[in-house]
């Protein structure tokens, strides 16, 4: 059975992805800072499906958080920490706190479950389109979301023969952030006319972990965004 970990899974995204896993009947697991949160997920996703407390926020705590995670076969990273951080009011410790999440978090959770990568694991893990369409407040996201790219690149050499990807959504309008938000950005200057699902961000997440032809690839999920 193929062991798939989702890291952020109890969120509305890595939901969404570790459903479509578990819908297919793999072994996955879901992480989220709050153990009853992330073993509630779990018990809704069903399937066997479990969940696990994790801090990417407190890289020095993942080791003995990943202890009980004994062989993987896709790693997915979802994880995100994007507030609002303005340079006219800029929070230190906010950005701190997103950059240790997400570019040392997520590097320390890749070198920790190394060693039990089955020989085709493969690893996935999430930026966003800031990173190429900065916004106000976005210096820290746009950052993080840049340095992705950078980490897939050494990753890719660093864990080689193992795969390791970016992806990178725009918006997504069925997020529990737009969903409700009527006429929300961006959704009007795509050439597909509306904002990507999360069932495409799922579907997109599950091409990059089994096509072993694409490694080191930040795959930009927008509808067409970027060439507009």
């Amino acid at each position: 059975m193929t062991s798939t970990l989702i890291v952020g899974g109890s969120g509305g995204l890595g939901g969404v992805i570790a459903e479509h896993f578990a819908g297919r009947g793999d072994d996955v697991i879901v992480t989220a800072r709050d153990k009853a949160r992330a073993e509630a997920v779990a018990a809704r996703i069903g399937g066997g499906t479990r969940g696990l407390a994790l801090d990417l926020g407190r890289p020095e705590t993942i080791d003995a958080a990943l202890a009980d995670v004994t062989r993987i076969d896709h790693l997915v990273i979802t994880a995100v920490g994007q507030a609002a951080n303005t340079l006219a009011e800029f929070n230190i410790t906010d950005a701190v706190s997103a950059v240790t999440m997400k570019l040392v978090g997520y590097a320390e959770t890749v070198r920790v479950l190394r060693d039990r990568f089955t020989p085709q694991a493969s690893v996935v893990l999430f930026g966003g389109l800031a990173k190429e369409r900065p916004y106000p407040g976005s210096t820290i996201v746009s950052t993080f979301n840049a340095g992705i790219t950078g980490l897939v690149r050494t990753l890719a050499v660093e864990i080689a023969p193992h795969r390791v990807n970016a992806l990178h959504p725009g918006l997504i309008g069925d997020s529990p952030k737009w969903r409700d938000v009527p006429n929300p950005p961006h959704s009007a200057q795509t050439p597909i006319g509306r904002l990507v699902t999360m069932a495409e961000i799922a579907d997109a997440t599950d091409f990059l972990l089994r096509n072993t032809g694409v490694n080191a690839h930040d795959l930009h999920m927008d509808g067409g965004l970027l060439a507009t």
